[in-house]
């Protein structure tokens, strides 16, 4: 997209999608709030649809597709492409939150394990399967983020959802440290796959890195950081 596509006001209204890549510790909602925020004070846009198609955690990178105006109506298309991700596992530790958010406890040793090992597990997790999403997560638990459950150090267990992996692989180890490669359906949860990992292996496992590469055909080369999305708007014209 061209500078002068960043400087027509109307086709935002009418709708864009724009690629944007998410920087760590931003929440997909920060993004989808500095976006709409430029749009009001770039382009003089009071008032605009914003969202975004499949978030993304605070600790993870990469791809967010962002609709504006009429485009929101097909953020549902977006979020049922296949998102395709890569990452890092740490072996012989687990969290709460399968993840860095909470802190890693329960050292396990992991002398055991081999690339052998490894391979035959992502072969084993490759597939149509049934997964429990984290507790520290966004689904809803009787109109209550299960995070806010998470948070209150309630015990509660989510209904698993049927989901997808259609290609793991394993690019790199350093042991304690796995890399990976994932192609998946919507609604997976790289978080849970680190503890189904972790499980397989028997040492048990959290999710160090995450970064999103591609949404169905869409590439994280393709996108823009929020910072330089702002820089690129252009002001609206004097009255």
């Amino acid at each position: 997209m061209t500078d002068e596509a960043y400087s027509d006001r109307q086709s935002f209204i009418e709708g864009k999608v724009l690629l944007i890549d998410k920087p760590y510790k931003w929440t997909s909602f920060d993004v989808v709030g500095r976006i709409r925020s430029q749009l009001r004070r770039s382009l003089g846009i009071k008032k605009i649809k914003v969202g975004h198609a499949g978030t993304l955690d605070p600790l993870a990178t990469g791809l967010l597709i962002i609709c504006t105006g009429k485009q929101t109506k097909s953020i549902d298309r977006y979020q049922g492409l296949d998102k395709t991700y890569t990452g890092t596992f740490f072996l012989g530790m687990t969290s709460a939150s399968y993840d860095l958010e909470t802190s890693p406890e329960n050292p396990r040793d992991t002398d055991h394990i081999n690339r052998v090992l490894l391979e035959g597990i992502a072969g084993k997790l490759t597939g149509i399967q049934l997964q429990t999403p984290p507790l520290f997560s966004a689904k809803k638990i009787g109109g209550e983020r299960a995070y806010m459950h998470a948070r209150k150090g309630l015990n509660t267990i989510l209904s698993p959802n049927r989901i997808e992996i259609k290609e793991f692989d394993i690019t790199g180890i350093r042991l304690p440290e796995v890399d990976f490669r994932v192609v998946c359906s919507r609604g997976t949860y790289i978080r849970s796959l680190a503890r189904d990992f972790g499980e397989l292996a028997g040492c048990g496992a959290y999710l160090s890195a995450l970064r999103r590469t591609h949404i169905g055909s869409y590439s994280v080369e393709a996108a823009i950081s929020p910072e330089d999305f702002g820089g690129i708007l252009k002001s609206p014209p004097s009255a």
